[in-house]
């Protein structure tokens, strides 16, 4: 699994084009924002949680539909699920590395994102944390839902379509988190209820997707 998981780094750092499409996406769908609603700072301040997660999940969503898609076109993908791993461990396994190369720059780019969005600075913090949990879990399901969609025609519409109405708690629990923090009142409790959905998706998700793959 630690091979594989850095072979799955190793690729994305050789090819970071989509990581790079992820932080440019977020931050461009966050300074639309002002143009559409206009430049208040109160009323991008209104809207600045659901602002961030929304921009979030979506740029997180962008690579998801290619990963195991290449893999399988060449044949890598029966390699891997000969190789002794279960299809489970490779579902975890894609869905970290997916986190690391996606989420985990999203995070670096929040500030920028907030920034732009008028968030409170005393807000940002609890927004970069509700952002990595957030991310985390779409990871996780983003996992099961492409293998879910692996092989079938126009796999890239119907993954978005799956993927995300599950994902809408998670962005209920991070939205709220922010706008308590910008609020002054007590962000705990979202952030508490966002972990314990990210630790349910965690041993659930890379079993669907494992099995996915074995169905394949």
């Amino acid at each position: 699994m630690i091979a594989l998981l850095r072979r799955e780094l190793l690729l994305a750092a050789r090819h970071p084009a989509d990581t790079l499409a992820a932080c440019l996406f977020f931050l461009l769908v966050t300074a639309l924002f002002p143009f559409g609603v206009g430049p208040a700072p109160e009323t991008l301040a209104r809207l600045a949680p659901g602002a961030l997660l929304a921009a979030a999940l979506l740029a997180a969503l962008l690579p998801l539909d290619r990963l195991f898609g290449a893999e399988a076109e060449d044949g890598s993908l029966d390699q891997l699920l000969l190789s002794g791993l279960s299809g489970t461990q490779i579902a975890a396994v894609k869905a970290l590395a997916h986190w690391l190369t996606t989420g985990a720059p999203l995070l670096l780019a929040t500030p920028v994102a907030a920034a732009m969005l008028n968030l409170p600075e005393a807000a940002w913090g609890v927004a970069m944390l509700a952002l990595g949990l957030a991310t985390l879990i779409l990871s996780l399901l983003g996992t099961a839902g492409a293998a879910l969609t692996l092989g079938a025609r126009r796999g890239g519409v119907l993954l978005p379509l799956l993927v995300l109405p599950l994902a809408i708690p998670a962005m209920i629990f991070g939205a709220a988190a922010i706008e308590a923090a910008a609020s002054g009142v007590s962000w705990r409790p979202f952030i508490l209820l966002l972990a314990a959905f990210a630790a349910a998706a965690a041993p659930l998700a890379p079993l669907a997707a494992g099995a996915a793959l074995r169905a394949d």
